[in-house]
C-alpha cells in the first residue's frame, strides 16, 4: 500500500490541557479506525516546529488519505495535510527511467 505522511497543526484551544488533548487524540484515532479500517497506522510523532504532529500511515488510495485529513480537521486541527511518500529506493528506480 502507498505510504502517506499526515502533518497536523492544531488550534491553540485544541492543545489545551494535556488530559483533554489525550482524550481528543483518542477520539480522533478511534474515528479514523472506524471510518477508515483499510488504513494501517505506522507511527505517530509530536513535533517541535511549524506542525504539531506527524503521522505515518499506509492507505490503499488518495481517497482514504483524504478521509484521514478530513477527520483530522473535524477534531480540532486548523491544518491537516496528507502527503504521498515514495520510498527512496523506488524514487531512484523512477529516476533511472527518465
Amino acid at each position: 500500500m502507498p505510504t502517506f505522511i499526515l502533518l497536523t497543526k492544531l488550534s491553540s484551544q485544541s492543545l489545551g490541557v494535556p488530559q483533554t488533548r489525550e482524550n481528543i487524540g483518542r477520539e480522533w484515532f478511534n474515528e479514523v479506525k472506524k471510518k477508515c479500517p483499510e488504513v494501517k497506522w505506522i507511527e505517530h510523532y509530536a513535533l517541535l516546529g511549524p506542525y504539531d504532529f506527524m503521522d505515518i500511515y499506509e492507505a490503499p488510495n488518495d481517497e482514504s488519505a483524504a478521509k484521514v485529513s478530513m477527520i483530522t480537521m473535524s477534531h480540532g486541527a486548523v491544518s491537516a495535510e496528507s502527503w504521498n511518500a515514495i520510498p527512496y529506493k523506488k524514487f531512484l528506480d523512477i529516476t533511472k527511467n527518465l
